[in-house]
C-alpha cells in the first residue's frame, strides 16, 4: 500500500526551525465556549436509533430485488464500467452487500471509539471542559451502533466489516486515548472523515437510494459534524503543545492512520471480491490507480490535510508520506468543502 519514500537528509530540528510558528488554536475561554456550544447542540438536536427511524414503515422494507440498492455513481465501484455492465440482479446484490459492509465497518469503528472515549474521560481532571461533550458524543455513538446494526440485520447479509487484522488489534486502540490522545483523536478523524465524505457525496448527488439508507445517512452526517468539529479543535489545540520530536512523529503517523482506516471503510474486502467474482484488475484500478479514484482519495482527505497545516503536522517529510500514500493535494479551504474541478 505504501510507496517507497526516498531518504531525506533533513533533521527533525531543521524541519521545525524552517516551519512557521504554530498557533495554539483557541484560548481556554474560546475552547470552553466551543465545547459548550457542541454540548448544547447535542441536547437540542439529537436522534434516537429507534425513535427517529420508523424501521417497520413499508417504505423501509428491505427487498433483495429493489433497484434502489444499486450503488450510486459517486461510489468508485458503482461508477465503474465493470459494475454498470453487470445484470441488474447482480448490481442489486453487490449494492446490498457493499452497503451492509459499510454499516458494519461503521458499527465496529464506533464501538472502538466509545471504548477510547471511556478510557480517556476516566483520566480527565474533575473540572475538565471535555468531559460533558465527550459523554454526549459517546451517547450519540451508541445510538449509531444500534442504527448500523439494525440496518445490517434487516439487510440480512453476514458481512465481516473491517479487515481481520484491525478487528484483532481493536482492543489495544483505546489504550492510546490516555497516553497519546492526539494520536487517538487523529484515529477518530481517520474513521469519521471518509464515511462522512462519502455519505455527503451520495446525499448531494440526488441519486435515488433506499429510504432506510438515506435516513441513516442524514442522521449520521448531522451528528458526525459535531464529532468531527471537536476532533479538529482538540488536535489544533493540543498538537502545538507536544514536544518537537513528538509532534514530528505524530506528523508521520497521522497520514498513515488516515490511509489505513480510510481503506478499511472505502475498499471492498476480499470476501466481497470473491463472492461476486470481481477481477483483481478492476479493484486495483478503482482503489486507487485510476485518475478518477486518485482524485476521490485526495478529496476525501482534503479537510484533514488542512488540519495538518493548521496544527503543525505538515512538514517536509510528512508531505512525502502524504504523496507516497496517494493522498496529497490541495487542502480544503473550509470544512466540508465540496470537491471542485478547476479549469486547467
Amino acid at each position: 500500500m505504501v510507496a517507497q519514500i526516498a531518504p531525506e537528509q533533513t533533521t527533525i530540528d531543521e524541519i521545525d526551525l524552517d516551519a512557521p510558528e504554530i498557533p495554539e488554536g483557541l484560548s481556554d475561554e474560546e475552547y470552553r465556549e466551543v465545547l459548550h456550544r457542541l454540548s448544547v447542540a447535542s441536547v437540542e438536536r439529537k436522534f434516537d436509533a429507534f425513535a427517529d427511524i420508523d424501521w417497520d414503515h413499508p417504505d423501509f422494507e428491505v427487498r433483495h430485488d429493489d433497484p434502489r440498492w444499486i450503488l450510486p455513481t459517486v461510489d468508485p465501484l458503482g461508477g465503474s464500467q465493470w459494475y454498470r455492465s453487470q445484470p441488474v440482479e447482480k448490481q442489486i446484490a453487490i449494492g446490498l452487500w457493499r452497503q451492509a459492509n459499510v454499516f458494519r465497518v461503521g458499527w465496529q469503528f464506533e464501538n472502538i471509539l466509545i471504548r477510547g472515549i471511556m478510557q480517556h474521560v476516566f483520566s480527565l481532571p474533575i473540572h475538565s471542559p471535555e468531559y460533558r461533550y465527550l459523554m454526549h458524543e459517546a451517547t450519540e455513538e451508541c445510538h449509531h451502533t444500534q442504527m448500523f446494526q439494525e440496518a445490517v440485520n434487516r439487510i440480512g447479509i453476514d458481512v465481516p466489516g473491517m479487515p481481520r487484522w484491525i478487528r484483532a488489534l481493536s482492543p489495544t486502540f483505546s489504550l492510546f486515548a490516555n497516553r497519546f490522545p492526539v494520536v487517538f483523536f487523529s484515529g477518530v478523524l481517520a474513521g469519521e472523515e471518509p464515511i462522512d465524505h462519502v455519505q455527503k457525496a451520495i446525499l448531494r448527488s440526488r441519486e435515488e437510494i433506499h429510504p432506510m439508507m438515506g435516513r441513516i445517512m442524514e442522521i449520521h452526517v448531522a451528528e458526525e459534524a459535531r464529532h468531527i468539529s471537536f476532533a479538529h479543535e482538540y488536535i489544533k489545540r493540543m498538537s502545538p503543545r507536544l514536544k518537537r520530536r513528538q509532534r514530528f512523529v505524530v506528523s508521520l503517523i497521522y497520514p498513515v492512520l488516515m490511509r489505513i482506516l480510510g481503506d478499511a471503510i472505502l475498499v471492498p474486502p476480499k470476501e466481497f471480491r470473491r463472492a461476486f467474482d470481481i477481477p483483481d484488475e478492476v479493484i486495483h484500478e478503482l482503489y486507487w490507480e485510476a485518475p478518477e479514484s486518485r482524485k476521490m482519495l485526495s478529496d476525501v482527505f482534503a479537510d484533514v490535510r488542512a488540519l495538518a497545516e493548521q496544527a503543525g503536522l505538515m512538514n517536509a517529510v510528512s508531505r512525502r508520506v502524504w504523496r507516497a500514500l496517494k493522498m496529497d493535494g490541495r487542502p480544503a479551504r473550509y470544512r466540508s468543502e465540496p470537491p471542485v474541478r478547476f479549469a486547467a
